[in-house]
């Protein structure tokens, strides 16, 4: 046999050797990046983060286009309790420690959330201010009708910490379970004024105005996120709670009016 020929077949043994062995070491999951995540995500999230997370989402699935993201927005709480009661999900988003406390507490969080925003609350009123709102100490105005979150809701709580900061004491004429019920009343004209997010204001355009208070600086929220422990699709899960956190998320979160946590 030729020196040649005798280089060749060991040049094929080499090859055949790499193809086995590599059978026997390469990692078949997914290396992470981009795309490389599939299947639905249902995301809980609090009900002031539903303009905001439809635009991550947007991004979100654009760069995963294997990967379908199903939101159910509403108040921290409830979604708190369904999540404990076994409702399926994936990812939590809440607008408070608090209520994400009720969820981790239950041992029903897949490691430890991360604070990927702040919010601040602003007294929100019909286009014009036709009660002529400019402080809380007009809330307590009779003739002045006011909306507040409920206090287990985090709008509600950081609420009823402001006030009670400023020294005022008001009887609202509806408490509502999440901040957009709460805004929506401001909205249709059926209240004077509501404790609700700097964000949702923002996200109502010319509808309301917004009323800045220096008592709302005490009573920032800190919004926290979480892979679930029984979420159905872990790694699409955790991929879309890495985009939240990620500078394409955070600049989507903070051009919403959220502040940076």
């Amino acid at each position: 046999m030729t020196a040649r020929r005798l280089a060749l077949y060991a040049t094929m043994a080499m090859v055949g050797l790499v193809g086995c062995g590599g059978g026997d070491t390469a990692d078949p999951r997914p290396q992470g990046g981009a795309g490389t995540v599939t299947g639905d995500v249902t995301v809980f999230a609090a009900a002031s983060l539903t303009e905001s997370f439809t635009r991550v989402r947007a991004d979100f699935e654009a760069a995963n286009p294997g990967v379908r993201v199903t939101f159910s927005f509403a108040g921290s709480s409830a979604l708190a309790n369904q999540i404990n009661q076994g409702a399926p999900a994936d990812v939590f988003a809440s607008a408070s420690p608090a209520n994400m406390t009720t969820v981790t507490g239950a041992g029903n969080s897949d490691g430890s959330p991360s604070v990927f925003v702040r919010n601040q609350l602003v007294i929100a009123v019909p286009d014009g201010n036709p009660g002529g709102v400019n402080g809380l100490a007009d809330l307590t105005q009779p003739d002045v009708k006011v909306a507040l979150c409920a206090e287990q809701v985090p709008c509600g709580a950081a609420a009823a910490k402001a006030l009670d900061s400023a020294g005022v004491e008001l009887t609202p004429v509806t408490l509502e379970q999440d901040v957009k019920a709460a805004l929506s009343k401001v909205r249709l004209g059926e209240i004077d004024a509501a404790l609700v997010y700097r964000t949702d204001v923002r996200a109502a355009d010319d509808d309301v105005d917004g009323i800045e208070f220096p008592e709302s600086a005490g009573a920032i929220n800190d919004y926290p996120i979480v892979v679930l422990k029984n979420a159905p699709n872990r790694p699409a899960a955790q991929a879309f709670v890495d985009h939240v956190l990620s500078n394409p998320g955070q600049a989507v979160l903070t051009a919403a009016g959220f502040q940076a946590p």
